[in-house]
């Protein structure tokens, strides 16, 4: 298959594309303005309840004639334009690959984030959220506006989060050799372009407690000077955690732990123009403290970090019942984290509908993803049903890791204001390694939205049909020899993310929860049908609560969700045909932990033989609160292969 980088073959196409939408555009932004003007947020009514000097109604019969006046002036040429762009999306590509350049060519050379592969596996991180990237009126509907500054927002804060630097605690203890440890991304390597993965399988201890040599070991002393030697972490831990190379010190955390990062690279070019230099990490976290399941705290300023210093202080908490833990028979961590997981591979993105924002987050994300598949689906009458296409899938794909292969699908069974969008499907393959006899080690990702409607669950059964039969056809189109040897891939893992719009406990969902799907594909959060585990929590909010003061920030909303009564006044719960769904303050009893439809799922079957996959963690993120509806979810998996390492 060939990866599509321009929305169409000729530069021509592609030039009245722009033409046409660009005719289209004034009146889509009046119109979409005039609607917005009528739909209040909870956040505009509260600050407009503060200010006496708020005259909305005065307003509102001042710019609605105004608008309408534009958007009649406007609407000869839209219409103009619409017929030009409608037959123009026939000849349209399923989705747009990006990516840094750079960064590519070090992939087809067998550098940058590839390398060979290691005898004893490694681990990969997966995240879906629902950023709810509607076009403003749309979006009102959720309690949410300003989809253009959300964007960036959104990329801003995922970026930040996932690139913070890994710490990596060992206990020394004769029954217990596993990783305590909060998960944070490895470090930057200086002039690596990129970042370098340090991961449970990478840096284990031996047997005496000590890390590996090449990672390098110590004990606990007195705190360094700024930019001295690199250092371990203090307390009972015997075995030093990532260290940095000595351009990027790491100081010991008997008290604080100051990283400072190395110079920027200088702006690379991707696909869609050069790359803005990196703004302040610290910025756009809006938070100043980290997820109280790290032994680390994180230091941000309103205004930025300076020189682009990462403060990290330790302190000691008390673990409530959903922080970092293992629960019953569950062989992994798990936790309510407010910072996007570090050392992040792969993000699938829902609801990222509107072009001027998807933009602006895709600008974000390539700061830290070089490789992105994004403006995924179709438009007009193509390629899905009989029925119009407004919107496209909402899909983006962005991974550190190259894709050799990508392939989107449109849900042709879509019913109401569903079927004007064109849900779907993207499968997407990437390669993660070589092998030792020059064999290319792969991944199988697969991103989708399936239909939204309440009580259509013979619709989502026939699309969880298709996912199932789409996913197949494409491994196998995809699997063929490769390279000069015509040495077959070895497929390292299988994963489905997506927002699947039914959970795992209410009633109306039982179709669902009795999928095959589930036979096929694991859930981390599921004991059975109808029954989740209990640490799992739903990732549907009340639209209403967004900008509650209690859960204003990735903090508060943290604190919230770990708390069973916070979780009952702003998550939405499973419903049962004996009970209604009602407002926020229930007294009722209710089933699980809140609607839970945000799923990562992971399959043992078609992988290499006798390799293993495990999970290590899964998190549900809490640092987009105010910017979405959804608990961002992320999991990840380890891959060990059954060699001893040589």
């Amino acid at each position: 298959m060939v990866l599509h980088t321009a929305q169409f073959s000729s530069s021509l196409l592609g030039f009245l594309n722009g033409l046409s939408w660009g005719l289209v555009f004034p009146c889509y932004w009046l119109l979409d303005r005039l609607l917005a003007s009528f739909l209040s947020t909870s956040q505009e009514k509260r600050r407009r309840s503060q200010d006496p000097c708020s005259f909305l109604a005065l307003c509102v019969l001042v710019s609605t004639p105004l608008y309408l006046l534009f958007i009649l002036a406007a609407l000869p040429l839209a219409l103009l334009g619409f017929l030009l762009w409608a037959p123009l999306q026939a000849a349209r590509r399923p989705y747009v690959y990006s990516h840094r350049r750079a960064e590519a060519r070090r992939a087809e050379q067998g550098g940058g984030s590839l390398g060979e592969w290691r005898p004893q596996g490694r681990s990969f991180c997966f995240c879906s959220a629902n950023a709810c990237l509607l076009p403003d009126s749309l979006a009102r509907f959720n309690n949410l506006s300003d989809t253009q500054g959300r964007a960036r927002e959104v990329g801003r804060r995922i970026r930040n989060g996932a690139s913070r630097p890994q710490i990596k605690i060992y206990i020394d203890s004769p029954t217990n050799t596993s990783i305590s440890a909060a998960s944070f991304s490895s470090l930057v390597q200086p002039g690596g372009g990129g970042f370098r993965r340090t991961s449970s399988l990478d840096h284990r201890p031996d047997s005496n407690g000590e890390a590996e040599p090449r990672e390098g070991a110590g004990g606990a002393g007195p705190q360094a000077e700024e930019g001295g030697p690199p250092g371990d972490c203090a307390g009972n831990a015997a075995g030093g955690g990532a260290q940095t190379q000595p351009e990027s010190p790491l100081q010991p955390a008997g008290v604080q732990i100051s990283i400072s990062a190395p110079e920027p690279e200088a702006p690379e070019e991707d696909a869609s123009g050069p790359r803005p230099a990196a703004e302040g990490d610290g910025a756009s976290l809006d938070s100043r403290t980290a997820s109280r399941e790290s032994l680390a705290r994180f230091h941000g300023c309103d205004g930025g970090v300076s020189n682009n210093t990462l403060s990290h202080r330790v302190s000691a908490f008390k673990k409530p019942a959903l922080r970092r833990r293992r629960h019953g028979d569950d062989g992994f961590d798990h936790e309510v984290s407010a910072f996007f997981p570090a050392n992040l591979d792969f993000l699938c993105l829902q609801e990222v509908f509107d072009k001027r924002a998807a933009a602006k987050l895709r600008r974000q994300l390539h700061r830290y993803f070089p490789f992105v598949l994004s403006d995924v689906g179709r438009y007009a009458w193509k390629g899905c049903c009989s029925r119009f296409k407004f919107l496209n899938s909402g899909l983006l794909l962005a991974s550190r890791y190259p894709v050799l292969d990508a392939d989107y699908q449109c849900y042709p069974n879509s019913r109401g204001t569903d079927a004007m969008v064109s849900k779907g499907a993207l499968f997407v393959k990437v390669q993660v390694g070589t092998s030792l006899q020059e064999q290319r080690i792969v991944g199988y990702v697969t991103c989708t939205h399936l239909h939204a409607i309440e009580g259509d669950a013979a619709v989502r059964c026939e699309q969880l049909d298709l996912l199932l039969e789409w996913g197949s056809e494409f491994r196998k189109a995809t699997s063929s020899p490769a390279g000069d040897k015509g040495l077959e891939d070895q497929v390292a893992f299988d994963v489905i993310l997506g927002d699947l719009n039914f959970d795992n406990c209410s009633s109306e969902d039982k179709l669902e929860q009795q999928h095959v799907l589930f036979t096929h594909y694991k859930d981390p959060c599921r004991m059975g049908p109808g029954e989740d585990k209990p640490w799992a929590l739903g990732t549907l909010l009340h639209p209403s609560g967004l900008y509650d003061e209690e859960v204003s920030s990735p903090e508060s909303l943290q604190k919230v969700m770990e708390n069973e009564e916070g979780r009952k006044e702003y998550l939405v719960y499973p419903t049962s045909k004996n009970q209604s769904s009602s407002q926020k303050g229930r007294k009722i009893p209710l089933k699980g932990n809140g609607r839970r439809i945000d799923y990562i799922l992971y399959s043992e079957e078609g992988l290499q033989q006798d390799w293993k996959v495990d999970v290590e963690e899964f998190s549900f993120i809490t640092q987009l609160a105010g910017l979405t509806d959804h608990l961002p979810v992320a999991m990840r998996l380890a891959i060990s292969t059954g060699e001893e390492e040589p």
